[in-house]
């Protein structure tokens, strides 16, 4: 039986797109969005650390300045850096649905900025009894270790609870665990898939 829904935020309850940011920051660059992007991809340490929360928000800018050869003022830079997101609203409607059943927790790989960004942005998605942010507890998803942590907030076995999530890699290692699992894609029913799986949506 499921006692406890955890969910994904990213292209789960809201859509985002990184080559919005891309687009926006290449008029202040010398390069094109895709040499943005590759230097992005190369320079992918500074992203982690960030989600773990092992810089901070100043000292992510300064990296990221440095990496695009840019100057933009530190307002200018996150405005355009957290501007890539859309809201998924059948999603939120859906798991407003399981939420007078389950303990619902979120366990979302995420910034401070971009985190701080969403909550004003769309406090529709802030539907959750507890959330696992990967700068907060130092950890990305798939380590076990967010996991852990979030079956713990979840207050139950890891058998009863599910984990709803668009990355096939987090999703193998959620299974691992021994946790319930759905791959949740842009052409998914996850209403049909939570009913399959007996879950209550009032």
């Amino acid at each position: 039986m499921i006692r406890s829904v955890i969910s994904d935020l990213g292209k789960v309850l809201i859509f985002f797109d990184n080559s919005i940011f891309y687009h926006k920051i290449a008029e202040h660059t010398p390069f094109d969005t895709q040499e943005i992007a590759a230097r992005v991809n190369v320079h992918s340490d500074i992203g982690q650390a960030f989600d773990t929360g092992r810089i901070t928000p100043r000292g992510f800018y300064e990296k990221a300045l440095e990496v695009l050869q840019t100057v933009l003022s530190y307002e200018d830079f996150f405005a355009l850096y957290n501007d890539v997101f859309s809201l998924n609203p059948p999603v939120v409607y859906t798991l407003n649905r399981l939420k007078p059943t389950y303990r619902m927790v979120m366990l979302s790989n995420t910034d401070v900025m971009r985190f701080g960004f969403i909550k004003d942005r769309f406090p529709e998605v802030l539907l959750f009894d507890e959330y696992v942010l990967s700068y907060e507890v130092g950890y990305v998803k798939p380590d076990p270790r967010i996991y852990e942590i979030a079956v713990d907030k979840a207050e139950a076995s890891p058998n009863e609870c599910l984990f709803i999530d668009d990355r096939r890699e987090n999703i193998e290692a959620a299974r691992q665990l021994g946790i319930q699992t759905i791959h949740c894609r842009e052409d998914s029913d996850l209403e049909a898939s939570l009913r399959t799986l007996g879950l209550v949506l009032r």
